[in-house]
């Protein structure tokens, strides 16, 4: 395809029909110019492709896929080579199926653990979440198919998704909920993104100058094309000029009419469609460029690959000296998802799998086991017949292990849920079984943290999230040993819904929801507040134990913010099996002028060790490492003064830290106005005390003395505080010789100097 020579014959009205689908699935085809359509497809954790090209929400059945295990748990296996091996293998079933470009990943954050589509994001920190996404994009597109990086951007609930405003400052969304998107258009170069349905500031995102034009494209320098989510437009017109190309699904070309409209009247440039068009036209070449044709993959193998990434994002969270099990231990699987695994999440991104691996056939393996279903998930009520069986069953075996979890009505892509609770019938059937048996081992299928009642009442738990159609393979191999457990949370387990930081704030009203809780979100808002939690960020036991030491830092003085730093340290498995650990770098920032978390994520690295084997593992780091977001800069800004490397098995489990000293080159204006204090000029500015006499004299007001002639104490560093915190134009009453005239020569003279 020469995109050039078929932008430049064609029609107004053929331009403008690029910019909306056809159907739900695939773009306009142009037969006069031989121009063909391409589908695009649901994703992002297995091929959704579906025969019915109405049907956005899969209620009919798609064709058969492999389904991986969703983001929620493959960002617990903090392994960007695994994602990426996933990413290739979604890619060549893409080739195989003729798909075009596979709709995601989602890499919206966490900020509250009620949103019903957090399943399918990876975390509530945006490197990590950025690092592990870049890495599935670059699997992706390796097969020559096209991702579509979604939902851009602050889509943190499903309460009035299409239409509430989130409501954020502009430090909050680049240190928060564009950070990842970043990592990903800089690192990964996806071929799209997706628009999210919401407002932001009361702006949609598909008609959001500053976030497509400005954000992604000018700074970020993204030069794909950019769609909406299915059903989020709203100004045609205004959208393409705000850098939004394709509409999906289609429209039935009522709005393509608006395009021409627009075109004729003068109110749209024709260049801003032929941009569009043009990025609808590569997308086309794009596919067709990289097609493979008569490509198939192995179903098998790729199913066994969705094993070992669910064996390798399950995240061991207790282990009293349970784990892992003999086989020869007479053992009760008990649980409706031994036998019929929750794996997946509801929604549009709800697999067809062409085959599903419970516990209970892939412990006929290993050994026997006996069965009880002990609930079922069609409605929240203890059946007794049910429950009489499981207790049975428990008490004759030397261990019970529980399959519990969330039901598919529980969280789903629609709604948010509304606590963090289990079914009542599952907790009361652990607390049952509790008082027959002892040694209990309560595996979890979750897409989000729940609440544990029981949890004192148990000595094991793993929780495999929603670990994709082989998940019960995994669940075997790992308790009886086959894998150790390597995976660590990519999200705080709080203890209470009340502790979260955006509680206060969830989901927020018909119109808005602030985010008054900042860049404090996950551990950031937990640490800051000193919270106990459930389960930390990062947190994950293994079968082997590990032993960090001799870290350094390189250069470890004079370090300026445009230097490149590289840690190191040690890593020894001190078990007595071979064991993968993922080694976490946090920055703490000694003694910043602006609030702070107390630690960030800004490295990882897992390794594997056989038992007494020790790596060295290496992290380089740069000024993004150090910087926060100053909307006064209008850029990231380091400032200058101490840092703590942290290394840690977790946020709440540091091991070994180094303080080091790093010099910004960058300056934050001073900019004055009326509003400006003294307390700001004496801190800012050099010659203060100076220019402040120049125009008026001292700013010494006159103050009352005591008794004996003296001022206390008290009085004079109340004094001292209230006028550090006078604005310029309340001085004229408290001292000096100042009038309005001085006030505005010295605003004037304060700006005058940046």
């Amino acid at each position: 395809m020469d995109v050039e020579k078929l932008l430049s014959e064609m029609s107004l009205e053929e331009k403008a029909s690029l910019c909306s689908g056809a159907d739900f699935w695939h773009t306009k085809s142009i037969e006069r110019l031989d121009i063909p359509n391409v589908m695009v497809s649901d994703g992002p954790h297995g091929l959704r492709k579906q025969a019915d090209e109405t049907d956005h929400l899969g209620l009919s059945e798609s064709v058969k896929a492999v389904c991986f295990p969703a983001a929620s748990a493959l960002a617990c296996s903090f392994d960007t080579n695994l994602i990426n091996t996933i990413g290739e293998a979604l890619g060549d079933e893409c080739q195989a199926e003729s798909v075009s470009t596979l709709l995601g990943p989602g890499v919206n954050m966490k900020r509250s653990p009620l949103c019903g589509r957090n399943f399918e994001y990876y975390s509530e920190d945006p490197y990590l979440a950025g690092k592990l996404a870049a890495s599935l994009v670059k699997g992706i597109q390796s097969k020559g198919i096209g991702t579509s990086v979604k939902h851009f951007a602050v889509n943190n609930q499903e309460y009035r998704r299409m239409s509430i405003s989130a409501v954020a400052d502009e430090r909050t969304l680049r240190e928060i909920y564009l950070a990842a998107f970043e990592t990903i258009v800089k690192e990964a170069n996806p071929t799209t993104l997706m628009c999210s349905y919401n407002r932001i500031n009361g702006v949609y995102s598909c008609e959001n100058d500053w976030l497509l034009n400005k954000v992604l494209r000018d700074e970020w320098g993204f030069e794909g094309l950019v769609m909406t989510d299915w059903g989020a437009m709203n100004d045609r017109v205004a959208a393409l000029k705000a850098g939004l190309d394709l509409e999906m699904p289609g429209c039935r070309g009522i709005r393509d009419k608006e395009i021409v409209e627009a075109v004729q009247s003068g109110e749209l440039s024709e260049e801003v469609l032929n941009t569009a068009a043009r990025r609808v036209l590569n997308l086309v070449k794009h596919y067709y460029d990289n097609r493979k044709e008569n490509a198939v993959y192995d179903k098998e193998a790729h199913h066994a690959l969705a094993r070992r990434a669910a064996a390798e994002s399950a995240v061991l969270l207790k282990n009293d000296s349970i784990l892992p099990l003999e086989p020869k231990a007479k053992v009760a699987f008990i649980g409706k998802f031994a036998k019929v695994p929750r794996y997946q999440g509801g929604g549009s991104s709800h697999i067809n799998s062409f085959k599903i691996t419970s516990a209970l056939d892939a412990v006929k393996d290993i050994t026997e086991v006996t069965y009880a279903q002990g609930y079922d998930t069609k409605e929240d009520k203890v059946d007794e017949a049910m429950l009489k069986e499981a207790i049975k069953a428990a008490a004759q075996a030397e261990v019970a292990v529980i399959f519990a979890g969330l039901p598919d009505a529980f969280e789903s892509e629609g709604y948010d849920r509304t606590h963090m609770e289990l079914p009542e019938c599952q907790n009361h059937l652990i607390k049952e079984i509790a008082k027959v048996q002892k040694n209990i081992v309560v595996i979890l299928h979750n897409g989000s943290p729940v609440r544990m009642p029981w949890l004192n009442d148990i000595k094991g738990l793993l929780t495999v999230y929603l670990g994709g159609q082989a998940v019960g393979g995994a669940c075997v191999d790992l308790l009886y040993g086959r894998v150790n457990p390597s995976g660590k949370l990519a999200e705080t387990y709080p203890l209470s819904l009340k502790h979260n930081p955006s509680y206060l704030n969830f989901p927020g009203t018909e119109k808005e929801v602030v985010y008054s809780e900042g860049v404090f979100i996950g551990y950031r808002y937990y640490d800051a507040r000193d919270l106990e939690v459930l389960y930390p960020f990062g947190y994950g036991l293994s079968y082997t134990d590990f032993e960090y030491s001799d870290l350094k830092v390189t250069p470890d003085s004079n370090l300026k913010d445009t230097d490149t730093i590289t840690v190191t340290l040690k890593v020894k498995n001190t078990g007595k099996v071979t064991g993968k650990e993922t080694v976490q770098l946090y920055i703490h920032d000694k003694e910043a002028s602006v609030q702070r978390p107390e630690k960030e994520l800004k490295g990882f690295a897992k390794a594997e060790l056989a038992p007494g084997e020790e790596k060295e593992v290496s992290f380089t780091l740069d000024s993004r490492s150090f910087a926060y977001y100053s909307k006064e800069l209008g850029d990231w800004y380091v400032e200058t003064g101490d840092f703590t490397v942290m290394i840690g098995k977790s946020s709440r489990d540091i091991v070994l830290t180094r303080d080091i000293s790093v010099t910004g080159t960058k300056t934050i204006p001073f900019v004055a106005d009326c509003t400006t204090t003294v307390g700001d000029i004496m801190k800012y500015v050099k010659n203060a005390q100076e220019l402040m006499q120049k125009y008026g004299g001292e700013l010494t007001p006159s103050l009352p003395a005591d008794d004996d002639g003296s001022l206390g104490e008290g009085t004079a560093e109340m004094m001292r505080q209230m006028m550090a915190g006078t604005p310029l134009h309340s001085i004229i009453s408290f001292g000096g010789e100042f009038t309005s005239k001085d006030i505005q020569n010295i605003i004037d003279s304060l700006n005058s100097q940046n």
